[in-house]
């Protein structure tokens, strides 16, 4: 089947359009959009994909094409087929979260302030939008308690003297409106004022109550004077942290993209450089390309939505950037910007959101999960044969007056398997050479794997060696010298000594610092791996310190170790006089150890 729709695409045109594929049903499984048809379409039935596009290509049994004149139509025509169609393999919104109004309906006796996703015309009062619905709901707690409006589930007159008042009145939240003192007229002169703080005539209404508290005091009711100093207080403090979008547009989303174990999109909405909101979207898979994902989304995000940002930030721009702000403009009624900022505090708003993306994602994700997606993120990006199962990893560590060594790590299934851990002390070498001893651990290793040597008998599915080019050109060589294939790749470093990316011996490099999840994991193996090789170099070194000094007549264990922690090296051991000796160990101690060195220089 596949090979049928292989030559099917192979004849469509290098035109804009839109893909529709289908299942043997003939129901639509996928709509995607593309500049050139032919390329797009014909890369689904080449090579390998990750697991939910492979998924969604082993049920496609057919699929049509729409040419359209330009790029920006395709966007237009894809996003009203998916919309239509709700199909399967699309990335689908679950709901609408919209940004949100706060709705009064004035025609009530006691009106209440609701959260809203759209303003209607049905004749109520409409403030917003907001930045979210958690964000909206805090703004009405806050001003109805600056003004003494009753902010819990009872409903007037229903519920007006049925009980005693709840804990706001008593903490002076609420003016106790369950009581039954207070008239409906007051009521509503309190919504009135919720009104004015909504409306941002905080400065207003402030005016009008100072004046009644000057008014109150001259009368000499302090107690009066005092609320109304207190609510005002209370007003001026909602009036400093209010996060009501004045314009009726959010100033900037900032858009974070991760891809881990699921992926996970991120609108962070800042207003006046304050957060006032956020929105999220969990896939419960890793995504093909970012770049098509992020435009996916956004396209459907704010198409859903009545209110459209001035500013979008995303970490890089899509392919088809252009097109979409046309879009995005189109739906507000005005220009869009979209940027992919390099540096600063634009970049940081990027950066934040990001975090945000890859904390839902480990919210929502066991740990076995998330290794098990990074591992086939490795394999779709390095272009590995089988799954990496097995990762062995190789460092080579020379600490100069001692001989070099060779240490090797096994991860499985992305953790530490310290069982078949390895380590090769170097041979038959003089001098260092790094390349040489890579070359010479790699080949005993795989070596003992052809002899059937127990312990060394399983294939792992990539090699690891730390280091760049040259260095995974000496592991393949010793590799090929043995008749073995295994997929090698170095470890590039960055200028913080944290491998950046894997280099083949051709020099193609992968580039790892994009995906936080592969990152870490390459990191911890490259740590790992250095951490084992330094710990052979050291014990080799101590036995070697041990065994030359365990010769010498009157020094201990005890003596050995305070010389050997004091001095660090047998060569500033010999090389110390006896009054530096003598400050570490015993004079005896320090005269045996000084003769030792030092016995055949007067015959000299």
């Amino acid at each position: 089947m596949r090979e049928k729709l292989l030559e099917k695409a192979n004849k469509l045109p290098m035109l804009p359009g839109v893909y529709i594929m289908l299942d043997a049903s003939g129901q639509v499984i996928y709509v995607g959009k593309a500049k050139k048809l032919k390329n797009r379409v014909t890369s689904y039935f080449r090579g390998s994909h990750l697991p939910k596009v492979e998924a969604m290509v082993q049920k496609v049994n057919d699929f049509n094409v729409i040419v359209v004149n330009s790029e920006f139509e395709s966007l237009i025509l894809e996003n009203s087929l998916i919309k239509q169609h709700q199909p399967h393999y699309n990335i689908l919104l679950k709901d609408d979260k919209g940004y949100p109004f706060i709705r009064l309906d004035k025609k009530a006796p006691y009106p209440r302030f609701t959260i809203v996703g759209s303003a209607k015309k049905d004749g109520a009062s409409y403030f917003g939008p907001f930045g979210g619905r958690s964000v909206t709901r805090d703004i009405i707690d806050a001003a109805s308690k600056a003004v003494g409006l009753s902010t819990c589930s009872k409903h007037f007159p229903r519920d007006i003297g049925k009980d005693r008042p709840c804990l706001n009145y008593h903490m002076g939240n609420c003016r106790g409106w369950c009581r039954g003192e207070l008239s409906a007229e007051e009521y509503r002169l309190a919504v009135e004022q919720v009104c004015l703080i909504l409306g941002g005539k905080t400065a207003e209404l402030i005016d009008e109550l100072s004046a009644k508290m000057q008014e109150a005091s001259e009368q000499l009711r302090f107690e009066a004077a005092a609320e109304l100093r207190d609510r005002i207080r209370a007003i001026q403090s909602v009036s400093n942290k209010q996060k009501v979008i004045a314009t009726a547009f959010s100033d900037t989303d900032a858009v974070g993209f991760v891809r881990g174990a699921k992926s996970c999109f991120v609108v962070l909405h800042f207003n006046d450089g304050s957060l006032t909101g956020k929105d999220f979207e969990l896939v419960p898979e890793p995504l093909e390309s970012d770049g098509e994902a992020v435009s996916a989304y956004m396209r459907q995000y704010y198409a859903s939505r009545g209110v459209m940002p001035k500013n979008i930030l995303l970490r890089e721009m899509p392919e088809d950037a252009g097109a979409l702000s046309q879009m995005l403009a189109q739906m507000a009624g005005r220009r869009v910007s979209i940027e992919a900022p390099q540096r600063g505090d634009r970049l940081r708003l990027v950066e934040r959101a990001e975090m945000n993306a890859s904390e839902e994602i480990l919210r929502a994700t066991t740990a076995q999960q998330r290794r098990t997606n990074t591992l086939l993120w490795l394999q779709k990006s390095l272009e590995l044969p089988e799954y990496p199962e097995r990762i062995e990893a190789f460092d080579v560590s020379n600490l100069g007056d001692t001989g070099i060594v060779a240490a090797m790590t096994v991860h499985k299934d992305g953790k530490p398997y310290k069982k078949d851990y390895r380590k090769f002390k170097i041979r038959e070498l003089d001098i260092r050479d790094d390349y040489a001893s890579m070359s010479q651990a790699v080949y005993r290793r795989f070596a003992h794997l052809k002899n059937g040597d127990g312990g060394f008998t399983e294939m792992p599915q990539l090699l690891l060696i730390d280091g760049g080019i040259t260095h995974a050109a000496a592991a393949e060589r010793s590799l090929g010298e043995l008749g073995i294939s295994v997929p090698v790749f170095g470890m590039v470093k960055d200028d913080r000594h944290r491998t950046r990316a894997l280099v083949t011996s051709a020099g193609h490099e992968i580039c790892i610092n994009g995906n936080p999840a592969v990152f870490a994991l390459i990191g911890n193996i490259q740590e790992e791996t250095h951490r084992f090789a330094i710990e052979y170099q050291r014990s080799l070194r101590n036995v070697s310190f041990g065994s030359e000094l365990n010769s010498i007549p009157g020094v201990g264990s005890v003596r050995k170790n305070e010389l050997l922690r004091h001095f660090k090296t047998l060569k500033a051991i010999r090389a110390a006089s006896m009054d530096e000796l003598t400050v570490v160990v015993p004079k005896n101690t320090a005269k045996a150890v000084f003769d030792h060195y030092h016995k055949n220089e007067d015959k000299k």
